[in-house]
């Protein structure tokens, strides 16, 4: 019998119903974070998502800590576990004939590949973007990487910091008299992920309406690049070279942390409305008129922000605790605990918003991660997934999607291929 990707897809249908993506099939050869978060999306979003791995070499993201159930050896890697929901395994060795021949197989039944190499290594394997659209014109082909699939420096080796450095946002982090310091987490990579998202959403949709599909090229120095704010027209057009500012804003004053009784705050109440309303909560609203900094234009000025704005700020801040702050600005004012991530994953809004999930695996115990931030009305997204284990899903793919029988699939093991 001819298997079909609806077959595959009725096999493994979520509990919770079909997504916005139902019916769209995800060839996922990607490793660690930008690729896998990419196509973890897509398959909450309802994609059938097909995770493909080297068998002697699967994704190292496996042997990220922590790990739930057990150590290195006998748990699982929640790590992986959270970037790689809502997948089915299989596993493929792209360096034998045999290997490449059934994932072109697979390319002529799928929509999406996704693929995270360095530029050039896929087209070394002979299944890169140019061969596999001869196999499937309607293929969308997004590939993620350091510098991009064009330029001189495309095939440079990189990781998040990498993209950090290159991008500029590593240069603009930190302190005025210390030496810059990274985004304090992988932004390079989760900026790639979420462009690599949203270009591989526009090219599916041009596929579907004419038959044509695309590669999508997308470099993590060009994601970090778009998310240095107002650097870029700064140099161009003032001539100014953004430097590390700290916690403040570049020109916006208040807009920073601030200490508390029990530890620190975000107030960001700038504008004239809400620096009238600030001064009239802390019982003081004849501090609004004082002429010296009664004008938004006054307190973004570096001079009266340190004299009169801060002062009074770390004043009304320094005999309240956060919960405390947080309570009496409420609805009215922009101002927000500076919370650790235990605080996060406790707090009721989060809970109310379905953002720190909880997935049973079976052997190892319960997985409480993050939920999935895109909330659509009519198909919800599903963010309550297992990762699969290393070429869990092979055979079923293979009988489905191939029309191997066990014999042949048992060949393929023995050969190493699988």
């Amino acid at each position: 019998m001819t298997g079909t990707i609806d077959d595959v897809t009725a096999l493994f249908e979520a509990p919770a119903g079909r997504g916005a993506l139902a019916g769209v099939v995800v060839l996922d050869i990607t490793r660690v974070v930008a690729g896998p978060f990419c196509s973890q999306i897509l398959a909450d979003l309802g994609a059938t998502v097909i995770k493909i791995e080297n068998p002697a070499e699967p994704d190292y993201a496996r042997g990220f800590p922590p790990f739930l159930g057990g150590d290195e050896t006998t748990g699982f890697s929640a790590f992986f576990g959270q970037f790689n929901r809502n997948k089915l395994g299989l596993t493929l060795d792209l360096s034998a004939e045999r290997g490449k021949e059934l994932l072109r197989t697979l390319v002529g039944k799928a929509h999406v590949l996704v693929e995270n190499f360095r530029p050039g290594t896929m087209d070394k394997l002979g299944v890169g973007w140019n061969e596999l659209k001869e196999v499937n014109p309607a293929l969308v082909y997004t590939a993620l990487s350091g510098f991009g699939q064009t330029g001189p420096h495309r095939r440079r080796p990189a990781y998040d910091n990498s993209a950090q450095a290159t991008g500029g946002l590593w240069s603009m982090n930190g302190y005025p008299d210390r030496p810059p310091i990274r985004v304090g987490t992988i932004i390079g990579d989760l900026a790639a992920t979420m462009y690599g998202v949203i270009g591989t959403l526009a090219a599916l949709r041009h596929a579907e309406a004419t038959g044509q599909g695309q590669l999508v090229d997308v470099s993590q120095q060009d994601s970090v690049l778009s998310l240095t704010e107002n650097a870029v027209v700064s140099y161009t057009v003032e001539g100014k070279v953004p430097t590390p500012l700290g916690n403040e804003h570049p020109f916006v004053k208040p807009y920073e942390l601030y200490e508390c009784k029990d530890g620190f705050v975000f107030f960001g109440g700038y504008t004239d409305k809400f620096w009238r309303l600030t001064c009239e909560m802390f019982g003081q609203p004849e501090v609004a008129d004082d002429p010296a900094a009664d004008t938004m234009a006054k307190r973004f000025t570096p001079e009266v922000y340190e004299a009169k704005v801060k002062p009074q700020l770390l004043e009304w801040f320094s005999s309240r605790t956060k919960a405390e702050l947080e309570e009496l600005a409420g609805d009215v004012v922009p101002l927000s605990a500076i919370k650790t991530i235990d605080e996060v994953v406790n707090d009721p809004h989060i809970a109310a918003r379905d953002m720190v999930v909880d997935v049973e695996y079976p052997d190892f115990g319960v997985l409480r991660m993050f939920g999935q931030p895109i909330k659509l009305g009519v198909t919800p997204a599903r963010p309550r997934g297992l990762a699969p284990q290393v070429g869990e899903h092979t055979d079923v793919l293979l009988r489905a999607l191939a029309d191997l029988d066990d014999e042949a699939i048992a060949g393929l093991r023995a050969d190493q291929v699988i």
